[in-house]
């Protein structure tokens, strides 16, 4: 099995997103840092855009202020590599907006990312009809494409999207956009069987997520959970911060 297979078989990851660059390049590797070490198992790296519009106020904020520190995919990947020196088991998912990817071109960026370590690209915006751009340079390089699901998507594009695909599946939990919450809506669990019912991968529950009342919830829907927001609010904190949200979502999926 690979990297992502090992780390679902193990058992239910925490999956962190966070704001590479933010707020500085430093303090940002050292939240991540931080997180690994209270156990996070898989990161999402989020690449900083201009025009984020999946991302809540947290992230767009954030992803504004990791782009004036300078921060691009380049030096994202670069980010990534330190962090596979550092952790040789856990596993790393890019998480862009199509742009940057097609500005360095999908064969060179794919090779660029498996010699980092990557184990993933998560594309936020490429649609189904033309995945295959990036599905076959990615699996070239020993890639996951990460497909996502959300609330609103029919049962019959559910099963196009996740067939054939590897690593997880990302189940966005609330139709709008990231942003903590307090609850998780009571259809999660269900939506997560149906998407089941297409495909034999674990699937991953995301977007909400900000407490380990939240975490537990989706712990018992999903096969993993997936933090944003909250993580990238305690990594502007301090990387204590950001350690001690982790352990608290740890223990929420306990």
């Amino acid at each position: 099995m690979d990297r992502i297979a090992n780390i679902f078989a193990a058992r239910k990851p925490l999956v962190i997103f966070t704001s590479v660059g933010y707020p500085t390049e430093e303090q940002s590797e050292q939240a991540v840092c931080a997180a690994i070490e209270k156990g996070a198992d898989i990161i999402e790296l989020g690449v900083p855009f201009s025009d984020p519009m999946a991302d809540g106020p947290v992230i767009s904020a954030a992803s504004q202020v990791a782009i004036k520190e300078g921060m691009t995919l380049p030096k994202t990947i670069a980010f990534a590599a330190r962090l596979r020196a550092k952790y040789p088991q856990t596993g790393l998912i890019l998480f862009s907006y199509m742009n940057p990817l097609l500005h360095i071109g999908y064969d060179a960026v794919c090779q660029q990312l498996a010699n980092a370590g990557v184990d993933g690209i998560l594309p936020v915006d490429l649609p189904l009809e033309e995945r295959n751009e990036l599905l076959a340079p990615a699996r070239a390089h020993g890639l996951h494409v990460i497909p996502l699901v959300s609330p609103l998507t029919p049962e019959d594009r559910v099963a196009k999207i996740v067939e054939g695909m590897t690593g997880f599946v990302y189940y966005i939990n609330v139709a709008g956009v990231t942003g903590a919450r307090d609850t998780l809506p009571p259809e999660v669990a269900e939506r997560i069987a149906m998407i089941k019912r297409h495909t034999s991968l674990p699937v991953a529950a995301g977007f909400g997520i900000a407490s380990a009342a939240a975490a537990k919830a989706a712990a018992n829907a999903a096969d993993g959970v997936i933090s944003g927001s909250g993580f990238v609010k305690a990594t502007a904190v301090s990387p204590q911060a950001a350690a001690d949200f982790t352990a608290e979502l740890l223990r929420g999926m306990k």
